[in-house]
């Protein structure tokens, strides 16, 4: 019997039916495609995985069928191990084509594309994946790194088409067990929904009236809820493209301010650190699991179960520590400060292992992003040898960016009751005070685990200590001639 020949978009971080190059590809060749999303059990129960990440494709994936309904193609979603469902694909059709777009993910992901590649090239299936965002595989060093960077983004948006196609008589052996879809169809009004069509309310709302206080409000934890962009969670998933935000961006600066421009190209070039972090991950993707500078090896922290657990669960006893973690727990975001400020508390004030708290934050995130997360925990975990070391302070975070204690009281109702001049620092209230605002402290609210001031000279004094390490200087040397801008 002979099978009917096709080609097959594999869909992955890429979640749109805008600017998509691999679907033009395949309506260009005038073949018969199957589209496909595979939830790879292997990669599920990987430690960064979360039910809110899972949830958000889902949610991706309903929008792009909502969307090629019309033209008689929808994505077709399987559950199992990748390799697998490729096998059983390829008995059931003479596949010529994969389209797909290049993955910069964890060590997981690539040997799951390298078990494929090993299928496709064995039955003479040609794969092609194309070039995700300002991401260049196969890169040695960062030469004309920002020059290419630029033509990327410059060059034109696709336009997809569509065109109506038979339906293809597909059976389908993976398919979702209904106890995991039933935990796909879960919405949390708390976090964002997934899809493109989303993702252009908020670029669009960003834009109308949004960006105009970013600048000013970036690094406050509450006022960033809304004046932040909030694209994070649909760049991470692929339901924009870097390029598309990119040109949206640049073709609203005319009849702005001064001061609307700034915050737009403050803007932009987040943008470009999104894929300067990402080209790192893509480089070496060890920053996952290993010290990317392989002098800190030496530094020896002790495990502290105890800290560990009061920081997950933001009873740390300072309170901007634990409204951070309880808002991104509860919702999936808050902004790069709040996450900065968590990591190093996490390794310098708590001495913790910065591999003991990675996957508990890529799994609140709901815009987790490999290529973003790892390079830059380890970042802020002072461990590259080559970025400056940053101590956050989060009493005097707190004070700067939240004076009056409005988020930390929205997501601490503990401290509802006490003034606005002990909500920094809760554990200062006296007993005749305490008996005052019906507040005690230790009891309702924890008191610090531990002593800032003396946790953070530690933490200097042990880390800078470090870095005059012959090994940690010679890493140094290569992380910079591997990474750092040439151009």
């Amino acid at each position: 019997m002979n099978k009917s020949e096709l080609n097959i978009v594999w869909l992955k971080r890429d979640l749109r039916t805008m600017d998509h190059e691999a679907l033009q590809k395949a309506e260009e060749e005038k073949i018969p495609f199957l589209i496909i999303y595979i939830f790879d059990s292997e990669l599920l129960n990987h430690a960064d995985t979360s039910n809110r990440h899972l949830r958000f494709i889902y949610d991706s994936l309903l929008d792009i069928n909502l969307k090629l309904d019309l033209y008689n193609k929808s994505v077709n979603i399987f559950y199992g191990k990748s390799y697998e469902i490729f096998n059983s694909l390829i008995k059931q059709f003479k596949i010529l084509n994969v389209y797909s777009y290049q993955e910069s993910g964890i060590k997981l992901s690539w040997q799951r594309d390298k078990k494929i590649n090993t299928i496709l090239s064995k039955n003479s299936i040609n794969w092609l994946e194309f070039q995700r965002d300002g991401i260049i595989r196969g890169l040695k060093n960062r030469k004309n790194w920002n020059k290419n960077w630029h033509i990327q983004m410059h060059k034109k948006t696709i336009i997809n088409s569509f065109n109506k196609q038979s339906k293809i008589e597909l059976r389908n052996d993976f398919e979702i067990p209904k106890d995991f879809l039933e935990t796909l169809k879960k919405q949390n009004k708390n976090r964002q929904p997934g899809g493109e069509t989303y993702a252009l309310k908020y670029l669009k709302s960003f834009l109308k009236s949004r960006f105009k206080n970013y600048i000013f409000d970036i690094s406050k934890p509450e006022k960033s809820r809304t004046s932040c962009s909030r694209l994070s969670p649909y760049i991470s998933w692929g339901n924009l493209s870097i390029r598309m935000v990119y040109q949206y961006l640049n073709t609203t600066t005319s009849n702005k301010n001064s001061k609307e421009i700034k915050s737009i190209k403050a803007m932009i070039s987040r943008l470009h650190w999104h894929c300067h972090f990402i080209q790192k991950f893509e480089v070496d993707c060890s920053y996952e699991t290993d010290f990317i500078n392989k002098g800190f090896l030496k530094l020896k922290r002790i495990k502290n179960k105890k800290y560990i657990t009061a920081w997950e669960n933001g009873l740390t006893g300072f309170p901007l520590i634990d409204a951070s973690i309880r808002a991104v727990k509860k919702t999936g975001w808050i902004n790069f400060r709040m996450r900065a400020m968590l990591v190093s508390f996490f390794v310098h004030n708590l001495n913790q292992d910065w591999r003991d708290g990675v996957y508990f934050l890529a799994r609140q995130f709901l815009d987790y992003e490999p290529g973003i997360h790892y390079p830059q925990f380890q970042m802020q975990a002072g461990t590259t040898g080559v970025n400056l070391i940053r101590i956050y302070n989060p009493i005097k975070n707190s004070i700067k960016h939240d004076p009056n204690g409005i988020f930390i009281k929205k997501w601490i109702p503990e401290l509802n009751s006490i003034p606005t001049e002990f909500i920094h620092e809760p554990w200062k209230i006296s007993e005749m005070e305490s008996k005052f605002y019906n507040f005690s402290p230790g009891v309702d609210y924890p008191r610090p685990i531990v002593d800032l001031k003396k946790s953070s000279m530690l933490a200097k004094e042990k880390i800078w200590k470090h870095l005059k390490d012959p090994k940690v200087i010679s890493e140094k040397k290569k992380i910079i001639r591997r990474h750092v801008n040439q151009s």
